[in-house]
C-alpha cells in the first residue's frame, strides 16, 4: 500500500511537465490512468530505443516518465469517448492535464463542466503561462517548451560562462520543476480537501516555476539593482565555490566556510593563504587570485586523489559522467536506477528511481509505462479491447 493508494488520478497530459508530475503520484500509490488522444502521447514515438524502433512500442523517453500508469485511448470529439470520460471523472480523486488554455473547454470539458459531475474533483493543469481563472495575462493560449520557460524566466541569462552565450540548464527543469511543484500542489489540494469536502483548482506555470527556481537572482536585482547575469560555476557571493580542472577531469570545491577554508589551505599545503585571506569578505574579495592558487594545485591531481585528500574535510566530488553514476554503488544502493521491461526489444532497460524516501510507504516504481489502450477493458468494462497499434 503506497501513501496515495487510495486516489485514483486521470492524466490527460502528454510529452514531459504532466507525465512527470503524475508518474511522482504512481510511485506513491495512486492509480493513474492515462488518458491519451487518438494515436497516443506525442512523445511516445521519441528515440532512443533499445534494439529496433519498429519492433518497440515506444522509446526511452515516454517510458522514463510514464511508468507505473494504465493507459485508455479516448477521442473526446467522439460523444460516447466523451460520455466514458466523464464517467471516469465521477469516479476520480484527481485530473491533470498540460493542454493550451482553453483546449478542454472546447470539448465541454473544462473544470466548471466535471466540477458539476464531481464537486470534490481536484482539477490540476500545467501550461506554459497559467491559467486564466488564477491570474489572466496576454500570453496565456501561446505554446511553450522548457527552451522557452528557461529563457523567459532567467535561468539562461545566468547559466555558462562570462564570455558566452546563455545557456540552457541540460536537464529539462522548466518541465521537471514545474511538474513537482504542481504535484505538490495537488497534494495540498487533496489534504484540504480531507478537512472541507471541498474540491479546487490546481495551476502550476513554467515562467512562474522558473522565477521561483531563480530565487537568488530575483534577490541579487531587489537589493543591489544590478541584474544578475553568467558567472560560469562559480557563486556570486560564496567562494570557493566553484569547478576546478584536474590532470583527468573536473573536481567541484565548496569551502566557503572559514573551517573549511582552513582544511583546504592545509590540503594545499599553503597556511600562508589561511592566514592572509581569514574572513569570507576577504576571500570573495580576492576571489581571482585565490582561484587561480586553487586551480594551480588542482591541476597536477587527479580527480580521486584531490578528492580523497579533501573528503570528510571540505565538501568536494568529482563531476560524474553517467557512466560513472550507473557504477556509484550509492545510487544502486538508494535505488535511483530502476529496471523496467521495453516492450518488443526483449530486454530491461534502466531509469531514474524516484528520490522520495519514506519509512512506512516507501514509493515504488510499478512496472514498465503501459502499451496505447492497454488497460480499456479492465477499466471502462468493455468486453473488446481495441489493437494498441489503432
Amino acid at each position: 500500500m503506497g501513501a496515495l493508494s487510495n486516489l485514483r488520478v486521470l492524466d490527460l497530459t502528454q510529452v514531459l511537465a504532466g507525465p512527470y508530475c503524475t508518474m511522482l503520484l504512481a510511485d506513491m500509490g495512486a492509480d493513474v490512468v492515462k488518458i491519451e488522444r487518438p494515436g497516443g502521447d506525442l512523445i511516445r514515438s521519441n528515440p532512443p530505443f533499445a534494439a529496433d524502433a519498429d519492433d518497440e512500442a515506444y522509446g526511452g523517453y515516454f517510458q522514463s516518465v510514464n511508468r507505473g500508469k494504465r493507459s485508455v485511448e479516448l477521442d473526446f470529439g467522439d460523444d460516447a469517448d466523451r460520455e466514458a470520460f466523464l464517467s471516469l471523472v465521477s469516479e476520480a480523486d484527481v485530473v491533470v492535464e498540460n493542454y493550451r488554455a482553453g483546449t478542454m473547454a472546447k470539448y465541454d470539458l473544462g473544470y466548471e463542466t466535471l466540477k458539476e459531475h464531481n464537486p470534490a474533483l481536484v482539477y490540476s493543469s500545467i501550461r506554459g503561462f497559467g491559467d486564466p481563472r488564477t491570474g489572466e495575462t496576454d500570453r496565456q493560449g501561446q505554446p511553450s517548451f522548457d527552451l522557452v520557460a528557461q529563457a523567459l524566466g532567467g535561468v539562461m541569462e545566468i547559466t555558462g560562462h562570462p564570455d558566452g552565450p546563455p545557456t540552457k540548464v541540460g536537464p529539462g527543469i522548466g518541465d521537471l520543476f514545474t511538474a513537482t511543484l504542481n504535484c505538490i500542489g495537488i497534494l495540498a489540494a487533496i489534504n484540504h480537501r480531507e478537512h472541507t469536502g471541498e474540491g479546487q483548482y490546481v495551476d502550476t506555470g513554467m515562467y512562474d516555476a522558473m522565477i521561483s527556481l531563480t530565487e537568488r537572482a530575483v534577490y541579487q536585482h531587489s537589493y543591489t539593482g544590478e541584474p544578475p547575469t553568467r558567472r560560469g560555476n562559480a557563486h556570486p557571493t560564496l567562494f570557493p565555490y566553484d569547478a576546478f580542472e584536474t590532470a583527468d577531469g573536473y573536481a567541484v570545491i565548496a569551502a566557503f566556510g572559514t573551517a573549511h577554508w582552513h582544511a583546504l589551505c592545509e590540503a594545499m599545503d599553503r597556511p600562508d593563504l589561511a592566514a592572509a585571506y581569514a574572513t569570507a569578505a576577504d576571500r570573495l574579495e580576492s576571489r581571482d587570485h585565490l582561484r587561480e592558487e586553487i586551480a594551480a594545485w588542482a591541476e597536477d591531481l587527479e580527480t580521486d586523489d584531490l578528492v580523497g585528500t579533501l573528503e570528510g574535510e571540505v565538501p568536494a566530488a568529482p563531476v560524474q559522467s553517467t557512466a560513472e553514476i550507473f557504477a556509484d554503488p550509492h545510487v544502486r544502493e538508494r535505488e535511483m536506477l530502476v529496471a523496467v521491461d521495453q516492450p518488443g526489444a526483449n530486454r530491461t532497460v534502466e531509469i531514474a528511481g524516484n528520490p522520495i524516501k519514506m519509512t512506512e510507504t516507501p514509493p515504488e516504481p510499478r512496472g514498465r509505462a503501459p502499451l496505447l489502450d492497454e488497460h480499456r477493458a479492465e477499466i471502462l468494462g468493455e468486453g473488446v479491447e481495441r489493437p494498441a497499434d489503432d
